[in-house]
């Protein structure tokens, strides 16, 4: 049976640790681990700020992969959000906003969901993309949303299903708990240390990969290059897995 490689990578706007904004340094990161199917966040669609690029579709272009885009946020022709990267051609069954209470000076982003289903040579997949929020109660409901009937409850138990992102959550929070409800974090059963942020100190696992039952977990590792030390403040996590 095939396996395949996931990621899930916060790349920071395309912004390095370095200052420099660089799309082909972050394909390169990418096109080092050969992934099949790559969940990125913190993408900017149009912005003044990233000179108007489409970075999802830059990274795409140049690893030769299609792409998904949804936009968490948007101010008039200004899009930010997250991406889905497959080799292989994808279908949006959801794409949206998920609860972000009362907006504040901690939790000034609306927080989005992006779930494709895509046919590889393993097998169907479903593959759900997130970057939850800086609250904690936040964080808790947004986790609760993804675990609700509308997006998890939503896949059928027989068909395989993995959660990627940033969550912004340590191993034992709330957020993470309510998705262990249904799924099961990559990093069970694994021996290692999943620490993914800061870059330049690495004490923080906060980007997970997250599957059901008819996925199984080969191996998971932090990639930790000296390019995607300095690509963005997350370093990307990878886990190959094989569908049941």
């Amino acid at each position: 049976m095939k396996s395949l490689r996931v990621v899930t990578y916060n790349v920071h706007g395309c912004v390095g640790t370095d200052g420099k904004r660089s799309e082909a340094r972050i394909a390169r990161v990418l096109a080092a681990m050969q992934p099949d199917i790559v969940g990125l966040q913190e993408l900017d669609l149009g912005r003044q700020r990233s000179r108007g690029v489409d970075q999802a579709g830059l990274i795409a272009e140049s690893l030769g992969y299609e792409r998904r885009f949804h936009p968490a946020m948007q101010r008039e022709d200004e899009h930010y959000g997250d991406a889905i990267l497959s080799r292989w051609p994808m279908e949006i069954q959801r794409a949206g906003s998920l609860p972000s209470g009362k907006k504040s000076f901690l939790c000034p982003e609306i927080r989005g969901a992006l779930w494709v289903k895509l046919m590889t040579p393993a097998g169907q997949v479903h593959v759900i993309n997130t970057h939850l929020g800086l609250g904690r109660a936040e964080r808790r409901e947004q986790a609760t949303a993804l675990a609700g009937s509308e997006w998890v409850g939503a896949v059928p138990l027989d068909e395989p299903l993995l959660l990627l992102g940033d969550l912004n959550s340590l191993p034992k929070s709330a957020a993470c708990q309510i998705l262990r409800q249904n799924l099961s974090n990559s990093s069970d059963g694994q021996t290692g240390r999943w620490a993914t942020f800061p870059t330049f100190c690495p004490v923080l696992t906060l980007d997970y990969i997250f599957c059901n039952a008819s996925v199984q977990v080969k191996s998971l590792r932090v990639f930790r290059s000296t390019e995607a030390r300095r690509a963005s403040d997350h370093f990307p996590l990878v886990a190959e897995i094989m569908l049941t």
